[in-house]
């Protein structure tokens, strides 16, 4: 019983960590007040979310070297430029520009499943400035926005909603995400970074 109780308590004393600090942070990560209260596209589609993530990062490069990299992410695609042997079935993630990924249109999926026909599909999208993605049934978002600061540095931000249902089997995967969204999405963007300024300083 004294394990029990023990146990629970732990339980309790995390959950109250995550729920107070570490949520928080994780969901503004990289991203400024003024970020997180901007209007982005997308944020009429997902009503009342309960995940409402938005990250940021500088990176030194235009607008029209980063978006390529974004067009052609997803598995079996370019992948996540993140940790492959999680996301990517241990495939490399790309270090190049592929042309023939390049020429994405609304209605197009980006693929999140192994099989690579799961995934979200393009929503809408502005070149070299934004992309939205969505489930085609309104409970999930993912806009990928660049905003310039000058004209050699730039921010990708970065807004994920989503509507969990809770009685639903998928909200298991919800509460695995809202969790462990934050390890895969920071390093996607930083492989975003990484990428874009090796062929910014090429150009």
């Amino acid at each position: 019983m004294q394990t029990f109780i023990a146990l629970l308590l732990v339980g309790v004393a995390t959950l109250a960590l995550y729920l107070l600090f570490i949520r928080p942070w994780q969901l503004r990560w990289g991203a400024t007040d003024e970020e997180v209260a901007r209007s982005m596209p997308g944020d009429d589609v997902v009503k009342h979310p309960t995940f409402n993530a938005t990250r940021g990062v500088t990176i030194n490069a235009r607008p029209k070297d980063i978006f390529p990299w974004l067009a052609q992410i997803g598995i079996k695609r370019a992948g996540w430029y993140s940790y492959d042997w999680i996301d990517n079935l241990g495939k490399p993630s790309a270090q190049r520009i592929i042309p023939e990924l390049q020429r994405l249109e609304v209605g197009d999926l980006i693929p999140m499943s192994p099989n690579g026909k799961m995934g979200l599909w393009v929503k809408d999208l502005e070149l070299n400035r934004w992309l939205l993605w969505w489930d085609k049934k309104g409970n999930t978002t993912w806009y990928w926005g660049l905003y310039p600061l000058d004209e050699s540095h730039t921010r990708l931000i970065t807004r994920v909603r989503m509507r969990y249902h809770w009685l639903s089997p998928s909200i298991f995967f919800c509460l695995l995400l809202d969790v462990g969204d934050i390890v895969m999405m920071r390093q996607c963007m930083l492989g975003v970074k990484r990428r874009a300024e090796v062929i910014a300083q090429h150009v």
